[in-house]
């Protein structure tokens, strides 16, 4: 087959194959009667799909059944009832820019490939910097990556190139021992980042959190007085915004009183999750003090409703992300363009290809508009809101903390056949094993999906994640149904 007729099949791939196989997706957003996945082990799911890679080219017949074997088998994250991550729900207007990024097929590297992306990153990061985190117009300064722990690696870079600008030609050779401080309810990335970084596991300080997941001040201060009397040089502090287990947001203002009192350390908040409340004037007080971080972590990919991948890191520090990361390759980032080569603002990432994914933001935004963001958060948080309520009210279950402040609802269902019981080693054993058990039936039925982990002291628990406006109180009654119909009988 010659390439030439395969492109023309290409084609009619694209144009008749491709809106058939989309359709079924779309028809998961919204139809309550469908599965969110059908669960297969495995070896199962391997009989089930031809994974190989032939020799010789299929017709589109097959791929076409390829791939709606494909999405029969993939969970549907789309789907009413898909609670699992921090992310649900697909916005129709921001999956239609991730669609046209795809077939623009471009990269944010340069002005010259990406002119209109470029212009685009610009109005976001100024908008959200000025308007909504508090830094002053013209201070501000950002790049699009891919995830919120890589964002989060470029803090923990941006910290050193502050501090340590000579590391970016020695490396970490002649530094002196540093320590990064970060809660024991933060984000796993802070770890990762310490040792893809060469900072060392062993150099992050874990500081305590409060009963509500909320790092101490107090506690950061004395981590703080006691790594330097160890000769450690304190670099970053690593507060949060919404932690990944209980949703709670640190004491910014107090953190940074303390960051200053010690000696400006860098202060960088991952504000993966919980950002997006900045969008709210009814909530942005959740992050009160966040003008004040040296670099903030944002992914819209989250609550705020764009398509995976979408995260942005934000600073400051005009040009210090450039200062750390450029590498001056002159086949990309000439100097004698026709152009204003101030626009080129891929070198101040640590990618070379970069994915448009500011447009599914920008689009999304300007479909919604400001005030309809806010209603979209908003509306998040009311929903996780009438689930606790009903939780309260609904015996068998049981919430793990008075306060709530993101919405991530954390509780126990306690099975008929163990309420009333001395709640000693082996009734909490027991009690370990219920969310798995209501998990993996709701999993091979394909019900529902909701996380469960332990936590700390706390043994196997439901974290329920609302991060979709498009949830509505009677999916969380259903929630709450669900769960007593696969658990009733333990």
């Amino acid at each position: 087959m010659s390439h030439r007729t395969r492109r023309a099949q290409g084609d009619e791939f694209l144009s008749e194959s491709l809106p058939r196989l989309l359709s079924k997706i779309y028809k998961t957003y919204s139809d309550r009667d469908m599965k969110v996945l059908e669960f297969l082990q495995p070896e199962e799911l391997r009989q089930k799909i031809d994974f190989s890679l032939p020799e010789d080219p299929v017709d589109n017949r097959v791929l076409e059944s390829l791939a709606e074997q494909v999405i029969h088998y993939s969970v549907k994250t789309g789907h009413p009832y898909f609670f699992n991550q921090l992310f649900n729900g697909v916005d129709a207007f921001s999956l239609s820019g991730s669609i046209i990024n795809e077939a623009l097929n471009s990269s944010a590297y340069t002005y010259e490939l990406g002119p209109v992306i470029t212009l685009i990153e610009q109005e976001i990061i100024e908008k959200f910097s000025t308007e909504y985190i508090g830094y002053r117009k013209g201070e501000e300064d950002g790049i699009f990556c891919p995830g919120g722990s890589v964002a989060n690696m470029y803090g923990m870079s941006l910290a050193r190139h502050h501090k340590y600008p000579e590391s970016k030609e020695l490396g970490m050779i002649g530094l002196p021992p540093i320590h990064i401080y970060t809660s024991d309810m933060s984000h796993y990335s802070v770890k990762k980042g310490a040792f893809f970084m060469g900072f060392g596991l062993s150099n992050v300080v874990l500081v305590k959190s409060d009963k509500h997941g909320r790092m101490i001040p107090e506690a950061l201060d004395v981590a703080i007085e006691e790594s330097k009397k160890k000769g450690f040089t304190p670099l970053m502090v690593n507060g949060t915004s919404g932690t990944t287990v209980m949703g709670a947001y640190d004491p910014l203002d107090e953190i940074a009183d303390v960051c200053e009192r010690q000696g400006n350390i860098w202060l960088h908040v991952d504000a993966c999750w919980g950002g997006a409340a900045l969008l709210s004037p009814k909530l942005r007080h959740k992050m009160k003090g966040i003008e004040r971080a040296d670099s903030i972590a944002w992914d819209p990919h989250k609550m705020a409703g764009a398509i995976l991948q979408c995260a942005v890191l934000i600073t400051k520090h005009k040009d210090l992300l450039a200062e750390a990361h450029t590498a001056g390759a002159r086949y990309l980032f000439q100097q004698d363009k026709v152009y204003d080569c101030s626009y080129d603002t891929g070198d101040k990432s640590v990618q070379c290809g970069r994915k448009i994914d500011a447009f599914k933001l920008w689009l999304l935004w300007k479909a919604y508009g400001s005030s309809g963001m806010a209603e979209r958060i908003e509306s998040c948080f009311d929903n996780a809101l009438y689930l606790r309520q009903l939780l309260t009210e609904t015996p068998g279950f049981r919430l793990l903390f008075e306060e709530q402040e993101c919405t991530n609802t954390c509780f126990w269902y306690i099975p008929p056949s163990m309420r009333g019981q001395v709640e000693d080693a082996d009734w909490w054993n027991k009690l370990s094993k219920v969310a798995p058990a209501i998990k993996g039936q709701m999993q091979v039925t394909g019900s529902m999906m909701i996380g469960y982990q332990p936590q700390g002291q706390f043994v196997n628990f439901f974290r329920m994640i609302v991060a979709s406006p498009m949830t509505t109180r009677e999916d969380m009654q259903h929630v709450i149904s669900t769960i007593q119909r696969h658990g009733q009988n333990l």
